[in-house]
């Protein structure tokens, strides 16, 4: 019976670990494609170099120094937009979503800017801030506010009234409910505005980077692009892609998860049946 029991338990540890791999796969596929490609077409090194060579790059680059200097240049100024445009997202956002009037009123102005890419503002905010943080801070505030905000709105407006009707009841203030009741149950969509919000706002950063700045990831796919260098530029993407994949996957998605199990409407329970 123990012997059963045990290896019950190395089967599901042999799945779950399958199953922790699998993302990887298309990435495999990915690479399997290329070099067989590369193989068959023997394409230009100055468009397509092969993916031995481009790893020997990004090995060169890392090691001497390079690279990490320009990782440190893009995160640090993503941290800057992104915390501005989180922080006055959520917000206005409350403010917003706690009257049904003034979500009504602001509501079209929203959808009209929220529509229009942040990157698409960069000529005009180069003549009004620039080149320097001010113009990076302003794009990335651009692209995350208005995903934070509206997820804000959304939350604050599908907190059933019951609840704060309960509180309030047994003699809460205003402001108890909204800290207690109203952000608790807002804060997964919160959440998920956020996530959306970091990920558009890394974009817009790489796209400013190429010609608002004299160092970061953007920066340097563009002056690799000038010398024909076609692996660093792959290499750059690659290191743009996994920083991408880091933040989602360790800090994003378990915090997110964590948040819709406790204040959500998903149970750990409910969710492993």
């Amino acid at each position: 019976m123990t012997n059963i029991s045990a290896n019950r338990r190395a089967g599901l540890t042999s799945r779950e670990i399958v199953w922790f791999l699998l993302p990887a796969l298309p990435f495999v596929l990915l690479a399997l494609g290329w070099t067989l490609y590369w193989g068959i077409a023997k394409p230009n090194i100055g468009t397509l170099p092969p993916i031995w060579t481009v790893f020997t790059t990004l090995w060169q680059i890392t090691a001497s120094g390079e690279l990490f200097a320009h990782i440190i240049a893009s995160l640090g100024r993503l941290l800057a937009g992104v915390s501005v445009g989180i922080i006055s997202g959520v917000l206005l956002g409350f403010v917003v979503g706690l009257n049904k009037r003034a979500s009504d009123f602001f509501y079209p102005l929203v959808i009209f800017f929220s529509a229009i890419s942040g990157i698409v503002w960069l000529p005009l905010v180069i003549g009004w801030l620039g080149l320097g943080a001010s113009l990076f801070i302003f794009l990335i505030w651009n692209t995350v506010f208005f995903l934070v905000f509206q997820n804000t709105v959304l939350g604050v407006q599908l907190v059933p009234n019951v609840l704060e009707l309960g509180v309030r009841t047994l003699g809460g203030s205003r402001l108890h409910t909204i800290l207690n009741v109203t952000a608790y149950g807002a804060l997964p969509y919160i959440l998920s505005g956020i996530r959306s919000g970091i990920g558009f706002g890394w974009r817009a950063l790489i796209a400013a980077e190429l010609v608002g700045a004299s160092s970061g990831l953007g920066q340097m796919i563009f002056r690799a692009a000038e010398f024909h260098r076609a692996d660093i530029i792959l290499a750059g993407c690659i290191v743009i892609g996994l920083l991408s994949l880091l933040m989602d996957r360790l800090l994003l998605v378990p915090l997110e998860r964590r948040t819709i199990e406790r204040w959500g409407l998903v149970s750990p329970s409910a969710k492993g049946a």
